[in-house]
């Protein structure tokens, strides 16, 4: 059996790699939320337009729930547009995400070359945009009083990340 030693450096670029792997899958999970029947709009993916409607009616609850100021609806709905876009870019102009993997293991051997090339597609686009979700996330957090931050906060370790408002 062959070890092969990882520098430091290795380890990173694998586990990142890895990491936006793994993201890119759980958008593309999540970009099916659109895929069955929604409660008063059709089926099928959602539209630019549903997609906005969405988006405002969850800054609207989130809105809700942390009593947000106009200004700082404004920062939560600028976190919104720079997830979305994100999400977008990382799904690419392919309408099933399902059909890049499954390509990879489409023949009798599998695919690493065209494996690598969608990692690092996918790498440089988390890469590339995410210092403007950073800086969105941290302008809208920072906007908060220290008792919306607490809220957050709590949120956050009492549903580990899950949905807000569910």
């Amino acid at each position: 059996m062959r070890f092969i030693r990882f520098s430091f450096l290795n380890k990173r670029v694998l586990f990142g790699a890895l990491g936006a792997t793994l993201l890119a899958g759980s958008l593309s999970a999540c970009g099916h939320m659109g895929d069955g029947p929604r409660m008063g709009m059709g089926s099928g993916p959602m539209s630019e337009t549903e997609a906005a409607q969405f988006r405002g009616k969850m800054v609207e609850r989130i809105a809700s729930k942390l009593d947000l100021d106009a200004p700082q609806k404004q920062l939560l709905s600028a976190l919104g547009d720079k997830l979305h876009a994100q999400r977008k870019a990382l799904m690419g102009n392919g309408t099933d995400p399902r059909a890049e993997l499954q390509a990879l293991v489409s023949g009798n051997k599998f695919d690493r070359s065209r494996a690598q090339t969608l990692v690092n597609d996918k790498t440089d686009i988390v890469r590339n945009q995410s210092p403007e979700v950073i800086a969105a996330f941290g302008d809208f957090y920072d906007s908060l009083r220290p008792e919306q931050q607490q809220k957050v906060r709590d949120f956050m370790q009492k549903r580990h990340g899950h949905r807000w408002g569910a």
